[in-house]
């Protein structure tokens, strides 16, 4: 994988900074907000049902994310889906927490059923529940994962008809046909919360200004695990880490990715979910 088209995504958000329309966890909301300019978008996040369309339609990509659940969110964010639907924007579901209780895991279900997801992006446990391949969550954190994370990465895409972006120690990324993995990152954004809710907004904003959803998804990954790296050369623990996530998001450039993004495409074995 050529980094330079790593890089060259980078700079198409940097050069739109495009609107990204969340429906999002209350926990990390600021966090996405934020991480969302850093990356070189704009946020919003409008959840009230009576907005929710509207906003989806002025947006580049709309990010749904369900690790606060209600049914009244499930509502507003079909309403946002089907909004960006009809105007062809990427919708990004973050199913957090699926596997975990039967409302998240019918809940992700349901929109994966009745919207056009562009990208499912979620962890090792919540992809594995989601293929059919089999995963363990535990509250919102994965647990485990039966399988080859690539092969089942795949298998989950081929079974949606989505990007998948499975996320971890190495992040997987697959439309079914195309794997790519992303080696970037350090175990210190495993200890913060809302990593996970971050990177959906990441790949949101790079969703939004990509024509290539695969390379687009690739390159939010590695352009947020290298600024993890970075931050981590600076960290004294979690915290001071977490101040300097953003920094570092925000300050990442173009040649730092080019040079340092490790995105390689890899061979996933047929591993459809039974």
């Amino acid at each position: 994988m050529d980094s330079r088209n790593i890089a060259d995504a980078l700079m198409a958000v940097r050069s739109c900074h495009p609107l990204v329309h969340h429906i999002t966890n209350t926990v990390t909301i600021n966090d996405c907000a934020n991480i969302t300019l850093c990356a070189g978008g704009a946020p919003v996040m409008a959840a009230a049902p009576e907005e929710a369309g509207d906003m989806a339609g002025m947006a580049g990509a709309v990010v749904l994310n369900i690790g606060t659940l209600s049914s009244a969110q499930v509502d507003a964010m079909l309403i946002a889906g089907r909004a960006a639907n009809a105007r062809g924007i990427p919708v990004v579901l973050d199913p957090v927490g699926a596997g975990a209780t039967a409302m998240r895991t019918e809940a992700c279900e349901r929109l994966l059923s009745e919207l056009d997801i562009a990208v499912l992006k979620g962890n090792a446990g919540e992809i594995g529940v989601l293929s059919g391949a089999g995963g363990e969550v535990r509250g919102v954190d994965s647990a485990g994962l039966l399988g080859d994370p690539a092969a089942v990465t795949a298998a989950c895409a081929r079974k949606y008809g989505t990007v998948v972006v499975m996320t971890g120690s190495e992040d997987y990324i697959s439309d079914g046909e195309r794997t790519l993995v992303v080696g970037n990152g350090n175990p210190l954004m495993g200890r913060l919360s809302g990593t996970g809710c971050m990177t959906a907004s990441v790949v949101g904003v790079f969703a939004a200004a990509g024509t290539d959803l695969v390379v687009s998804c690739a390159a939010a990954c590695a352009a947020f695990s290298r600024a993890g790296e970075r931050a981590a050369a600076l960290a004294r623990g979690p915290y001071s880490f977490r101040t300097a996530l953003f920094d570092e998001m925000a300050n990442l450039t173009e040649e730092d990715l080019a040079a340092h993004a490790d995105v390689k495409e890899t061979d996933a074995r047929d591993a459809d979910a039974a």
